[in-house]
């Protein structure tokens, strides 16, 4: 019988999350010239903007994460990239380094102190806390730019795929090229 591994959801949120943000890149380096940075109704006014945004915060908790004091700087500049080539591939770095703190973690690491260096003062959340919320955030965002794409010459991509083995036939040649194999993702 398989032991529990409290740790195992989270990294399987990490997958997910590289997955789901190299799909959407895909399909917003399709995108038509003047659509990515085409204004639009959505919390952010651009598909551009909206992908930066992720990245921007990603930045931001990631570095947290790691024990690193970058804060605010992170978002400094607020839309860092001005083409999807460099977004993504500024995205999939980022979405590895999640990957691999997400394989470190241990139940004691989860419970431990992250310090988040806000304007002025040092937030102190548990990491579970923090990686929960950071998955919530990219969810939350991704799925408007989503939408934004159904209003574009690019149809939006499947995301909601959760890692499960049965939808392994959908992200083969994906996952391949991540450099994961099947038994990475289920285990």
């Amino acid at each position: 019988m398989p032991t529990f591994d409290p740790c195992r959801s989270l990294r399987k949120l990490a997958y997910n999350n590289a997955l789901a943000n190299n799909r959407l890149h895909a399909a917003c380096a399709r995108l038509e010239p003047g659509e990515f940075e085409a204004t639009r109704v959505s919390f952010f006014p651009s598909i551009k903007a909206t992908l930066n945004h992720i990245l921007t915060v990603d930045w931001f908790y990631i570095d947290a994460l790691e024990g690193g004091a970058l804060g605010p700087k992170a978002w400094e500049v607020e839309e860092p990239y001005d083409n999807i080539a460099d977004l993504a591939r500024a995205q999939a770095a980022v979405d590895q380094q999640l990957v691999a703190l997400a394989e470190a973690l241990t139940p004691e690491r989860m419970l431990s102190t992250v310090n988040l260096h806000r304007s002025g003062r040092i937030q102190q959340e548990r990491m579970e806390d923090v990686l929960s919320h950071l998955f919530q955030h990219q969810t939350h965002h991704r799925g408007q730019v989503h939408a934004m794409l159904a209003d574009t010459s690019v149809a939006p991509p499947q995301l909601d795929e959760f890692i499960v083995a049965d939808d392994a036939r959908f992200r083969g040649d994906e996952t391949a090229a991540l450099g994961w194999s099947e038994e990475r993702l289920i285990r």
